[in-house]
């Protein structure tokens, strides 16, 4: 019946609305049902999705759902109206429709942004979903009775009653070995939309299109002309992404690419960019300085701040909010996977506190993976290592192997799955003739992070933002800027014996010589003790419930060798956040027990 495929399309629509807590809508056609919650950025008025394009007597002929930005929709409105379309709005919606009008699926390779859309083609009986270029907005669909459910989170998916959540033994072997299998999800028969790929579903059947993925080609600029593009590129990827007809902020944490687009976003915009940066309490007392991070980020950022006449405000989190249950739920939830300790909830707050001044922010996410930033990537014996180069540095692989049960570890063979994966990635990789020894291994692990690496960053920060409905722009991630960096050779990239050259020189004269000359330094944490004896003491809890799910994956006496460990171990505190968000997952996701519903062999329970 009509009605209960709209009871069930809008249980799901309101399973996300965070996502969208603007507005909500729900189209009903004979063949499909659309849902839509609206986070209003372009023309607030109007704009009500999903957005119908109907005939002379009022019968629908398209009908869209839409999330994301496409920075370049004034230019494709004004080529449109030159072909006679009508706009009733300002949205980039709208445009993205009728240039579906104009030139049906092919429409995509015009688009410059980040997105993903459903349309219902009545008149060729047909549903496109589209996701952009470099997977900045998630879109996710199962099959069910002939027919595809489909949304931006599982969660919804499940919402729909349609489909129950049941974990994936290969799902679980990519978190294990810190791998991503591209259109894969931690549950059983959920797909993502790839990166750059258009999924149809017709009378035809189910079939996927890529139209955009990474090539290799000739690299003809010297480092002047280089330098220059890389400015250039960069100058109107910024001035596109400040657009919006809601406050606008940006994220700095004083590192040289949030600085980057800070600086660049102020010179586009007319009045003072609001910025924002996360700090803990007592870290000014507790911090330490290591091989990642030598020094806190409030220098920078204040010097950044003051350089570029921002308007700019400190976010300062302590330890009871990030060890708080309340959050940690919070985090999982959004996620609908297992979180990443006080690196995931600090970004959720921070979140959530920008979202009181902005609807949208701009973030520095990328640029490591555009530019070869991560230190690994500067580190010989780890780029020759056969394997993903982050593997070694990131540490959760192991630290998160290291509490499996025995059995759970074999049936899982992780070290056999992360292998088969690394050869799938590297059969991906685009070549170049003559491209021989360390030109051709860098391409093979800019390759790796973009695909393998950056989705996990990505899906992060859009989880964790549309959890508070705040949009993440993330500028690093035009495609027009990742496809010429890509093909930089490694020697322009580190042509000043450091990281991050070309970046660097492009926007030197726009910042601190201070912030220039600053090393790498990944995303903060708290150093306050109090967060690892809150959370040494909910592991202690978890430990006094034997029949917890997550001891079917995890051996109890593990994790408290970890608990005995010191607090300043790195790897103790990783381990005691994964136990907590791996339960707390399990028992959101599985059935009785915390079984995985037809996959966990006896033995593991």
């Amino acid at each position: 019946m009509p009605e209960d495929r709209e009871k069930r399309v809008r249980r799901m629509t309101d399973a996300m609305a965070s996502r969208g807590p603007d507005g909500a809508g729900v189209w009903t056609g004979t063949h499909a049902v659309l849902g839509h919650r609206r986070l209003a950025v372009m023309d607030p008025e109007h704009g009500q999705q999903p957005m119908i394009f109907t005939d002379d007597r009022h019968e629908p002929l398209v009908a869209m759902t839409y999330s994301g930005e496409v920075y370049n929709h004034p230019e494709l409105r004004e080529e449109l109206q030159q072909r006679g379309h009508k706009f009733r709005t300002g949205t980039d919606t709208e445009v993205v429709l009728h240039a579906y009008l104009e030139w049906g699926i092919d429409a995509v390779e015009r688009l410059n942004g980040m997105y993903a859309f459903a349309i219902w083609d009545e008149i060729r009986g047909r549903l496109v979903l589209v996701r952009d270029r470099l997977g900045v907005k998630p879109l996710h669909y199962a099959r069910h009775a002939g027919g595809v459910l489909f949304a931006s989170e599982p969660k919804s998916l499940f919402a729909s009653g349609l489909i129950a959540p049941a974990v994936s033994v290969d799902g679980l072997r990519d978190l294990f070995a810190s791998a991503h299998t591209p259109g894969a999800t931690l549950f059983r028969d959920v797909h993502e939309v790839r990166p750059g790929t258009i999924v149809v579903l017709d009378a035809a059947g189910l079939r996927e299109r890529h139209y955009w993925q990474l090539t290799a080609r000739p690299h003809d600029d010297d480092v002047p002309a280089t330098v220059g593009r890389v400015r250039e590129l960069l100058s109107d990827i910024a001035a596109r992404h400040v657009r919006a007809d809601v406050p606008l902020g940006a994220l700095l944490s004083g590192g040289l690419d949030s600085s980057a687009l800070v600086a660049l976003g102020q010179q586009a915009g007319p009045t003072p960019l609001r910025t924002f940066s996360v700090d803990f309490a007592g870290n000014t007392d507790h911090f330490v300085g290591n091989s990642l991070r030598a020094t806190p980020d409030t220098l920078f950022v204040r010097a950044v701040a003051e350089h570029c006449g921002l308007d700019h405000r400190d976010i300062v989190l302590d330890a009871a909010e990030l060890a708080d249950p309340r959050h940690r739920q919070a985090v999982v939830a959004a996620k609908d996977a297992p979180a990443l300790g006080d690196m995931d909830t600090s970004l959720y707050l921070l979140f959530r506190a920008v979202r009181e001044h902005t609807t949208v922010t701009i973030s520095g996410e990328s640029a490591d993976e555009v530019f070869g930033g991560y230190a690994w990537f500067h580190d010989p014996e780890r780029i020759g290592a056969q394997t993903y180069p982050w593997r070694y540095f990131t540490g959760h692989s192991g630290t998160y192997q290291a509490l499996l049960r025995p059995e759970a570890g074999a049936e899982l063979d992780i070290a056999a799955h992360r292998e088969a994966q690394y050869r799938d990635a590297l059969a991906g990789v685009p070549r170049l003739d003559g491209e021989a020894g360390l030109q051709r291994r860098m391409r093979e692990v800019f390759h790796l992070h973009l695909t393998r690496w950056l989705p996990h960053l990505l899906d992060r920060k859009d989880r964790l933002s549309m959890a508070v409905g705040l949009e993440v722009r993330v500028p690093f991630c035009d495609h027009r800027l990742v496809e010429y960096a890509f093909n930089i050779p490694w020697a322009l990239h580190t042509v000043d014996g450091r990281e991050k050259s070309l970046l660097r020189a492009a926007v030197a004269p726009l910042l601190p010589a201070s912030v220039t000359a600053r090393t790498k330094a990944p995303y903060p944490v708290t150093h306050d003790p109090a967060y690892h004896h809150a959370i040494s003491e909910q592991a202690h809890d978890l430990l006094a419930t034997p029949t917890a799910p997550v001891w079917s994956f995890l051996a109890p006496q593990r994790l408290r060798d970890r608990l005995n460990r010191p607090a300043a171990d790195h790897a103790t505190r990783a381990g005691i956040d994964f136990a907590l968000n791996f339960d707390l997952w399990l028992r959101n996701h599985t059935g009785h027990n915390g079984r995985l519903a037809g996959h966990a062999p006896a033995s593991w329970s």
